[in-house]
């Protein structure tokens, strides 16, 4: 989720061809020897990812980008969570050159069009400034968070780069942070801006993206829906 949307693009066949690859074997996250929730992160990029092997304790999917993409593979994935029992989430990749009120809405669309339950997550993926200033960036996130929020009930994740949100996440603080940081040691993150804790720690993108909680399973439901 750290690579801006045109990149992905870019680099959708390589991605795909890689993904199917490891859907195929399987792939089992680490033992939780270390007392975190291991999670981890797909999209469309990881169509037949099998949750069953995955050894996941949580994952967050992708539903939606701008005001235009639906991901086709999330309700594969939001179905497979649930038979899994894994707790589950869905993400929206961010325009800020975008109406925010407008891009909420549409990713509540992509997401209500699939059962909903207790616990289930909701975040907000900003990676890209569109070319905006820090302010306009920093404002548009607030709106489609308080959006989101206004909406269901559930307070979203924000997730980002260490770097970005450093600089266009002030103020978001009251919204739990979902950070990524592959330079440092799962766990070991530091927090950017305005936040005094985070939430989730993505550590690592191969061969998918790994993330870890240091809350409960029961503590990270607590941030879904009621």
């Amino acid at each position: 989720m750290t690579i801006s949307s045109t990149l992905r693009t870019f680099r959708a066949g390589a991605l795909l061809a890689m993904a199917t690859a490891v859907a195929a074997v399987g792939f089992t996250g680490p033992a939780h020897a270390d007392n975190f929730l291991y999670g981890q992160d797909v999209s469309n990029f990881q169509p037949q990812h099998n949750w069953a092997t995955s050894g996941a304790d949580f994952g967050i999917v992708k539903a939606s980008e701008g005001l235009t993409f639906k991901d086709s593979t999330f309700a594969r994935h939001w179905k497979e969570l649930d038979k899994h029992n894994v707790v589950r989430g869905a993400y929206h990749f961010g325009h800020p050159s975008n109406d925010p009120v407008a891009e909420a809405d549409f990713f509540l669309s992509a997401v209500n069009s699939q059962p909903a339950k207790s616990g289930d997550l909701l975040a907000l993926d900003l990676e890209t400034s569109d070319g905006q200033s820090t302010a306009h960036v920093n404002a548009w996130a607030k709106k489609w968070l308080e959006r989101v929020q206004a909406k269901t009930g559930v307070k979203p994740l924000f997730y980002s780069g260490y770097t970005f949100a450093d600089q266009y996440g002030k103020g978001l603080s009251e919204y739990p942070l979902w950070v990524a940081h592959y330079g440092k040691a799962k766990g070991t993150v530091s927090t950017p801006a305005d936040w005094k804790s985070w939430t989730i720690h993505q550590y690592s993108d191969n061969p998918v993206d790994q993330n870890v909680s240091a809350l409960t399973i029961d503590q990270l439901r607590a941030l879904g829906r009621k």
